[in-house]
């Protein structure tokens, strides 16, 4: 068995997991914040048998596309002067496969 975990950005969580509960996976939904950019993202914690990885994967990639968006960048403190925002890639999502030794349900 394996744990599928995506950390996925706000604005695609809920078509993923539409995506995912349509094709009868689970998903235990975390709320977390990104590094980069501090903004809101989720993680999903998706436990699979072995020969569904590739699929979650698949989906996952086909659901949370990368996108272009305008950020400001951070001033220093005590600097009056505001750069002009810059265009970077969002979306997406980063995802970790991980080997489950044990699973317990009560």
């Amino acid at each position: 068995m394996k744990m599928v975990i995506a950390m996925v950005q706000d604005q695609d969580v809920n078509k993923l997991l539409k995506v995912l509960t349509d094709n009868n996976y689970s998903a235990t939904k975390l709320a977390s914040t990104g590094g980069f950019l501090r903004q809101g993202n989720t993680t999903l914690l998706i436990g699979v048998t072995d020969e569904k990885v590739s699929e979650v994967k698949e989906l996952i990639k086909e659901t949370c596309q990368t996108r272009k968006q305008l950020v400001s960048p951070m001033s220093t403190v005590g600097n009056s002067y505001m750069p002009a925002p810059i265009e970077v890639s969002v979306g997406g999502a980063t995802v970790f496969v991980v080997e489950v030794t044990d699973f317990l349900k009560i």
